[in-house]
C-alpha cells in the first residue's frame, strides 16, 4: 500500500508541475467552459415571466453549480489516446509495469488542482456582481455533492476512455466523442435543468447516463429535489457498464495494435 501511495503521489506531482507550466492557458481553459454562465442570463430573463417552476435566483445558482461541475468533470482523454495511437507513443508506455490509463488519470486530476484557483476567483466575482444568488449549502448537501461530482467525473472519464479505444480501429475515434457530445450537451442539464423538461421527456432522459453527470450533482448542491438513491445507483451502474465495455475493447484493441507491428 505504501508503494502504491508513493507512486500515485509521484504521478500527481509530476503532472501537476507539467500543468502549472501552462497556467496562462489554464485561464483560457476555464473560460472555455463558461457556457453555463451565458445560459444563466438567458434563463434568468425567461424566468422573470413566471412560466417556470424555478425563480431567477434558482436558475442563477443552478448554472453556477453547472459551471463548477464543468470545471471538475471536463475530460480530453480521447484526443490524447488517439494521438498516442497515431504517433506510436503508446508502445513505450506498454513496456512500463503500469496500465497507461493511470497517466491520463493523473493528468486530469492534476489539472483540476491547477485550475481550482481560477475557478474560485470567477465564482467570487460572480457573487460580487450578483449577491442575491449567494448561498451556503448545508453540510449534508455539500458532502453529497462532492461524492456525486467525483462519480460524475469517473463516469465522464470512463465513457470517453471507452470511445478512445476505438482508436485501435480508426484514426478518428474523437469523431464518435464529438457526436456523443451533442446528446451530452442537451440531455445532461447543461443547457437547461431537468426541472423544466416535460415529465414524460424527463422520465426517458433519466434512463440515460447524461443527467447524472451535470443535473444530478448540480441539483444536490443548490437544494433542488432529487432521488438520491436512484441517482447514485444509476451513476455506479453506468460506470460499471462502460468499465466493462472499456476493458473488452482494450483487450481486443491490444491484439490488433500488436498485429500492426507496434
Amino acid at each position: 500500500m505504501k508503494r502504491i501511495f508513493k507512486k500515485a503521489l509521484t504521478f500527481l506531482s509530476v503532472y501537476y508541475a507539467y500543468m502549472v507550466e501552462y497556467r496562462a492557458e489554464l485561464i483560457l481553459w476555464v473560460l472555455a467552459n463558461s457556457l453555463p454562465i451565458i445560459l444563466m442570463g438567458v434563463w434568468i430573463q425567461a424566468a422573470q415571466g413566471g412560466r417556470f417552476g424555478l425563480s431567477p435566483v434558482d436558475f442563477a445558482r443552478y448554472f453556477l453549480a453547472v459551471f463548477l461541475l464543468r470545471q471538475i468533470t471536463v475530460v480530453w482523454v480521447v484526443w490524447e489516446f488517439e494521438r498516442e495511437i497515431v504517433e506510436g507513443k503508446l508502445s513505450p508506455r506498454l513496456l512500463q509495469p503500469i496500465d497507461p490509463v493511470w497517466h491520463h488519470i493523473a493528468s486530469h486530476i492534476s489539472e483540476r488542482a491547477a485550475r481550482l484557483p481560477f475557478t474560485l476567483l470567477l465564482m467570487v466575482i460572480f457573487f460580487l456582481l450578483y449577491p442575491q444568488a449567494f448561498w451556503l449549502p448545508s453540510l449534508a448537501n455539500f458532502l453529497l455533492f462532492i461524492l456525486a461530482a467525483m462519480l460524475a467525473f469517473a463516469l465522464r472519464f470512463i465513457m470517453q476512455y471507452s470511445f478512445a479505444m476505438l482508436a485501435f480501429w480508426t484514426e478518428r475515434a474523437s469523431a464518435v466523442e464529438n457526436f456523443w457530445f451533442l446528446f451530452y450537451l442537451f440531455l445532461s442539464g447543461m443547457i437547461a435543468p431537468l426541472e423544466v423538461f416535460p415529465p414524460s421527456v424527463r422520465a426517458v432522459v433519466l434512463c440515460t447516463p447524461f443527467p447524472y453527470m451535470i443535473d444530478f450533482p448540480a441539483s444536490i448542491l443548490v437544494g433542488l429535489p432529487v432521488d438520491l438513491g436512484r441517482g447514485f445507483l444509476s451513476m455506479v451502474g453506468w460506470i460499471l457498464v462502460f468499465l466493462g465495455l472499456n476493458r473488452l475493447l482494450w483487450r481486443r484493441g491490444l491484439k490488433r495494435y500488436s498485429g500492426m507491428g507496434a
